[in-house]
């Protein structure tokens, strides 16, 4: 089906957009095609690239609020890891769910995601019509049960086009040598992605540098032949200069969740240090037990004020690098050939509203977007061609917040 985009404006020109297939086929003021589904910009709507969402638990959004004010391994340990433990893969559908019409009110056309039951979140991706990577989850070690989910997860995801299928063990303290040593060898075999927390806290790192002969995660985790071009390091809030020469060497990808971090007193990512070092930064939200949104452009704000308050420089954390974290950056992991808008790209896009109060000055667009914007300042929402908003309109959202609603009186009857 092809869509074309009229009155809309690209770079501050007022233009049409023919989007063909799942990919951006012509942009030139006079488009003609009869047989499109035409929406009409009037004037006021600008085109951006969309967000790509680097880290997520996304049926987290069942726990909101559940576990607040505490310590990262007393949070999951004692709190959150329980609960979740009594989620079944109805459950974690609904959270799933949630998350995604979530993630499109405020821009986010794909999540990298790490969660229990990633079956259930198939089908929610699947009824969203959203990208995503949904993780082979390993804890401890690899179980009969484990291989099964994760065998079931491969075959389905198979027929879904914007779906893709990473490994994603949880951590280096969650998870044995043994197993992160097979994960490697799948991964040589299968060419998937990986996707893991990596040097998120102190204790992770001087727990690490003892029990691996001094090696910091990352040292560790390349020894093991975990560092590469597909992977996805959560976090790295505790960096070595060596730690960061050997992500830029490898090509690999870290997901900077500032406000996780911030919230969880797990540190501040040093964003220029990255940078400089070759460093490919993504962006991602974590959970919403952490955060406690799914908003990249929260993120994005965060991402940016932090880069300055750690540097002590104003000039860090440019809007443009904080931009291209949360669009191109993620795009690129995900293999998506988008996060600019023009031809033969893919059609992922965002049409945002320029009469609304906070861009309404539009001396410089990225830094609104970076700085000022809200979901409220998003009309709509393309991904692959097809629109996931419309006019602020996602179908069936009412309904899907009614039965998460009713999953956590569930969760709150547990407590």
């Amino acid at each position: 089906m092809k869509t074309l985009l009229k009155n809309v404006l690209l770079n501050g020109q007022l233009t049409s957009i023919l989007l063909d297939n799942g990919t951006i086929a012509a942009i030139t003021p006079e488009i003609t095609a009869q047989d499109a589904d035409v929406f009409d910009g009037k004037g006021s709507l600008t085109v951006l690239p969309p967000f790509y969402n680097a880290h997520n638990h996304a049926a987290m959004t069942l726990l909101r609020g559940y576990a607040e004010d505490m310590e990262l391994f007393d949070w999951l340990s004692n709190h959150i890891w329980p609960v979740e433990a009594k989620l079944n893969a109805e459950d974690i559908y609904i959270g799933t769910r949630l998350a995604t019409v979530e993630m499109i009110r405020s821009g986010s056309v794909y999540f990298n995601d790490s969660y229990w039951h990633p079956e259930a979140a198939l089908k929610a991706v699947r009824e969203s019509g959203m990208r995503a990577t949904l993780g082979l989850l390993y804890l401890g070690n690899i179980s009969d049960d484990a291989k099964s989910a994760n065998a079931a997860l491969i075959e389905a995801a198979q027929d879904v086009e914007t779906v893709s299928v990473s490994h994603t063990p949880h951590a280096i303290y969650t998870v044995d040598k043994p197993t992160l040593q097979k994960i490697a060898a799948m991964m040589e075999n299968d060419g998937r992605a990986v996707h893991i927390h990596v040097s998120e806290t102190a204790k992770e790192v001087a727990d690490c540098r003892k029990e691996h002969d001094g090696m910091t995660p990352v040292e560790y985790l390349d020894s093991l032949g975990l560092i590469n071009e597909r992977a996805m390091l959560a976090h790295c809030v505790h960096l070595t200069d060596h730690d960061r020469e050997i992500i830029a060497a490898r090509k690999a990808y870290i997901a900077h969740n500032p406000i996780s971090n911030m919230k969880l007193c797990s540190g501040l990512f040093d964003f220029e240090a990255a940078r400089a070092a070759g460093c490919k930064i993504a962006i991602g939200t974590d959970g919403t037990s952490s955060n406690n949104n799914l908003s990249m452009l929260d993120e994005m704000k965060v991402a940016a004020l932090t880069a300055k308050t750690v540097s002590k420089v104003p000039t860090a954390g440019k809007t443009a690098d904080i931009f291209h974290a949360a669009t191109a950056a993620g795009a690129e992991f995900a293999k998506v050939d988008a996060g600019v808008i023009a031809v033969g790209k893919a059609a992922d896009m965002l049409l945002v509203d320029l009469n609304s109060i906070a861009m309404s000055a539009n001396y410089d667009l990225t830094a609104d977007m970076v700085y000022a914007a809200s979901p409220a300042d998003i009309d709509s929402v393309i991904c692959n061609g097809k629109f996931l908003m419309r006019n602020k309109v996602i179908p069936g959202e009412a309904d899907i917040i009614a039965a998460a609603k009713e999953v956590c009186k569930k969760i709150a009857s547990w407590k």
